[in-house]
C-alpha cells in the first residue's frame, strides 16, 4: 500500500453523501456500502494493487473507489447516475490523477479499448451484474482483457458461479464461469452492511482466468448450455435437439442421452462442444 494520497483526508463517506443528497436509486439497483474497513477488505481480495489498473463498475459516491486508491491502484470508474459525479470528482481531485471517471453506461463501454489490462472490482448494480458477468466471461479471445474479476452479487447468483454438478445451483452461468476461469466465494456480506439494506444477502466472488481448452469455441459452448438449461428439468435427448449434431456428439462421446444437463460436468460438456464446433469451420483466433 502506497503512503499518504489525500484519499485518507476526506470526510467520512456517510458526510459526503449527505452533503450532496444522495440516495440510492432502486431503478439503478444501488446499494452503498459506507463500511470503510469492510470496503478495505473487499479491495484486497484481487492482491497486491499498488501501481495496478482497475476498473469499477458503477462506484456511486466512491466508497470502494476510495478503498482501491487506498490500495494504490490506477482507478478507471464507469458512473451512469449523473448525480454521483460531483463526489468522484472530489475523490479524483485527492487522487492526483489515480481515478479516471467515464460517464454512461457499462453496458455500452468498450472496456478492452478504453481501459486496457486491468483488475475489474465492483459491487456490480444488481440489475446489470449478470449481464456484465456473461459478457467478461464470453467471446473468443483468451486471456481475456482482465486479469481477475472480484465482484459483489446477490449470494444466490453468487452461489449459481461457483456450484458444482448434481446441485440445485448448478446451470449455465457454472459451466461458462469455470470451464477456462477459476470462480471462488471469497466473501459473504450481510444486508446490514448496506444502505439502504436490500432484502436478500450478498457475496464476493472473486476469478481468475484460467487455461482454455484446446478445441473449443466459446459460441459452441454458449449455445449448448443455453439449449441443455434451457429445458433442465428435460432429458438431454429433448432439451439438445433442436442443437444441430449435439445428439450425435452425445452418442460420439458414449454420454447418456437420458441424463440431465445439471448432471454433467464441466469436462463432458466441454467435451460435447468441441465435437460440435469439429463440424464447422473455425474462426481465425
Amino acid at each position: 500500500m502506497t503512503g499518504p494520497t489525500g484519499v485518507e483526508d476526506l470526510p467520512p463517506l456517510r458526510e459526503v453523501i449527505a452533503r450532496h443528497g444522495l440516495a440510492a436509486s432502486r431503478a439503478l439497483g444501488q446499494n452503498f456500502i459506507l463500511d470503510e474497513q469492510l470496503l478495505d477488505r473487499i479491495a484486497a481480495i484481487p492482491g497486491a494493487l499498488d501501481g495496478e489498473r482497475v476498473y469499477e463498475v458503477g462506484p456511486g459516491p466512491g466508497g470502494l473507489t476510495r478503498a482501491l486508491l487506498r490500495q494504490g491502484a490506477e482507478v478507471v470508474a464507469v458512473e451512469r447516475d449523473r448525480r454521483c459525479l460531483a463526489p468522484l470528482a472530489e475523490l479524483g481531485a485527492a487522487a492526483a490523477g489515480r481515478l479516471q471517471v467515464i460517464e454512461g453506461d457499462a453496458l455500452a463501454v468498450d472496456e478492452a479499448e478504453a481501459v486496457g489490462p486491468a483488475h475489474i472490482v465492483a459491487n456490480l448494480p444488481y440489475n446489470v451484474g449478470t449481464a456484465l458477468l456473461v459478457r467478461w466471461l464470453g467471446g473468443e479471445a483468451w486471456p481475456p482483457w482482465w486479469r481477475s474479476l472480484t465482484l459483489m452479487f446477490q449470494r444466490e447468483v453468487a452461489e449459481r458461479i461457483v456450484a458444482r454438478p448434481d446441485t440445485s445451483a448448478y446451470g449455465r452461468l457454472a459451466v461458462l464461469a469455470q470451464w477456462r476461469a477459476e470462480p471462488k466465494l471469497a466473501m459473504k456480506v450481510h444486508r446490514s452492511a448496506f444502505v439502504p439494506p436490500p432484502k436478500v444477502m450478498s457475496a464476493i466472488v472473486h476469478i481468475v482466468p484460467g487455461p482454455r481448452p484446446e478445441g473449443v469455441r466459446a459460441a459452441d459452448l454458449e449455445r449448448l448450455t443455453a439449449a441443455a438449461f434451457g429445458q433442465r428439468r428435460k432429458m438431454l435427448r429433448r432439451s439438445l435437439q433442436s442443437l444441430h449434431g449435439a445428439l450425435e456428439a452425445l452418442d460420439r462421446l458414449d454420454i447418456d442421452p437420458s441424463r440431465r444437463a445439471e448432471t454433467l460436468s464441466i469436462e463432458e460438456f466441454v467435451a460435447i462442444a468441441r465435437e460440435l464446433g469439429r463440424s464447422e469451420p473455425q474462426p481465425p483466433r
